[in-house]
């Protein structure tokens, strides 16, 4: 994960429900982390995970742009797979 003392590092201010900044606060007390160490492992899960979904969708509009689209036959096949 990213290294909070790096000097290419940026500060934001989010506004937090005080129920989830309790659930940080909670959190970071248990794990003897701080705030924003918790808060930079979330978030940088978080972009991980919904990366590869941005660039999925990306790859598939492309694909549709170039005319790139599965044949009748390799959608019914498909379906009779999975029993659709």
């Amino acid at each position: 994960m990213a290294n909070l003392a790096t000097p290419a590092s940026r500060t934001i201010n989010v506004r937090l429900p005080a129920e989830l900044y309790q659930q940080l606060e909670d959190l970071a007390q248990a794990t003897a982390r701080t705030k924003s160490f918790v808060t930079l492992e979330a978030l940088s899960r978080y972009l991980a995970e919904q990366s590869w979904q941005v660039q999925d969708i990306q790859a598939g509009l492309e694909e549709a742009e170039r005319g790139d689209f599965a044949s009748d036959a390799e959608v019914s096949a498909v379906f009779a797979r999975h029993g659709a």
